[in-house]
């Protein structure tokens, strides 16, 4: 996968967060090497999160934001602080630039602590070190100037080192080996996009590739046949979702069975939550609310899988009365206390932090949290199946029941 095509979802954030006129928007500009944001002397200059995405060894790709101050005042710079507020829950890296002529203030101590509580690593940057009069750099910080280029490379390089051991977890890599063959079923109906895979279909395909394994694609109409004509049993069959009913009914039973919602749960860090958070659907009552969460925005279909089909699945499997609210890229509610359950798309076009984030916020709430793949899958009753090759999960699954 080229650079331009990574997601932005597979990407790490660092987002670059402090007071008006510390100088954020020329640091940005001198990290990423290009005029990325617009530079004045007025305050207030960034008034939206400005993303660029690069290349950063050896943490590979990344997206690096700008983000308005954290100090903006009035009404119109009360929403400013708040897409700020938003952009740090999505960082994996955060950035707190502190003009060195004035040191810190009851606001960068504030967003400190708000890196601190949400135990996200961070770094402290004195800026303008070219200016007299500087004050002296608290240990562990970084003294650059955004416009002499002084140490900016020097942070590039610390800023690149400080996750050398986070761990990923594959899609789907762990689970097969060379040579082995994994049909992969995607239904092509007139929700799916045209002419083109949807993500986690594209990212598993290449996942496969890279280990030396064998993608057989194929609709489930033509499933049956591919199994039958294959001549070796597959290693797994991963499915779209909305076909799990039909897949499952094909697929024999010593043949493992999972779908790429699933897999991209695992992937993201919440498949255990996911699994948690379908207890709720056993016990949703008349007038309760589900709120459908997604995490990109798109032109919905007529029987889109968010606002259509998974509302009819639910309201037929609980027989009851129940209310649907959806929400889409970015946007998601402060408040989820209103709401019985979320469900949530895979995630493929958010990061990890982010999905972490919304999950943690709805456990704090008390709101039970699940996702697109493991609520069809057990409304279907393939949950069980599909789960079978992740022992913590499956032991999950019957406690919950």
């Amino acid at each position: 996968m080229s650079l331009n095509s990574v997601p932005s979802g597979e990407r790490l954030h660092i987002g670059f967060f402090g007071q008006r006129n510390a100088g954020k928007s020329s640091l940005v500009n001198a990290f990423t090497g290009q005029e990325l944001s617009v530079v004045s002397d007025v305050k207030g200059t960034t008034t939206d999160p400005v993303r660029k995405s690069m290349e950063l060894l050896p943490l590979g790709p990344v997206v690096v934001i700008d983000t308005p101050g954290w100090d903006d005042e009035g009404e119109l710079g009360a929403k400013r602080i708040g897409r700020t507020n938003e952009i740090l829950k999505t960082c994996d890296i955060a950035v707190l630039v502190v003009d060195g002529t004035v040191g810190l203030r009851d606001e960068d101590e504030e967003l400190l602590q708000l890196m601190r509580q949400r135990q996200l690593p961070h770094l402290v940057v004195w800026n303008k070190s070219d200016l007299a009069g500087g004050l002296p750099v608290p240990e562990g910080a970084v003294a650059v100037s955004s416009v002499t280029g002084e140490s900016v490379v020097a942070l590039r390089e610390r800023i690149a080192h400080m996750l050398t051991e986070r761990r990923e977890i594959p899609l789907v890599a762990d689970l097969v080996s060379a040579g082995e063959f994994v049909v992969l079923v995607c239904p092509i109906d007139e929700s799916a996009p045209k002419g083109r895979l949807i993500l986690p279909q594209q990212q598993t395909i290449r996942e496969l590739l890279d280990v030396g394994a064998i993608p057989v694609v194929t609709k489930e109409t033509e499933l049956a046949i591919v199994l039958e004509r294959l001549g070796t049993k597959p290693a797994m069959v991963i499915t779209d979702s909305q076909a799990f009913r039909v897949v499952s009914g094909i697929v024999p039973g010593d043949i493992p069975l999972t779908s790429f919602s699933i897999l991209m749960a695992r992937h993201k860090g919440f498949l255990e939550s996911a699994v948690r958070g379908i207890r709720a659907l056993r016990e949703i009552r008349d007038g309760d609310r589900i709120l459908m969460a997604e995490g990109c925005t798109h032109h919905r279909q007529c029987n889109d899988i968010g606002t259509v089909k998974i509302p009819n699945w639910l309201r037929k499997f609980s027989g009851r009365e129940i209310v649907i609210e959806t929400c889409s890229g970015r946007d998601f509610p402060e408040d989820l206390t209103p709401y019985r359950a979320v469900i949530h798309c895979g995630g493929c076009m958010l990061t990890e932090a982010m999905l972490t984030a919304r999950r943690e916020q709805a456990h704090r709430q008390g709101v039970p949290f699940t996702n697109y793949g493991t609520a069809i899958a057990y409304m279907t009753g393939a949950l069980e199946r599909s789960l079978a090759m992740f022992p913590a999960e499956l032991a999950m699954l019957k406690e919950v029941r």
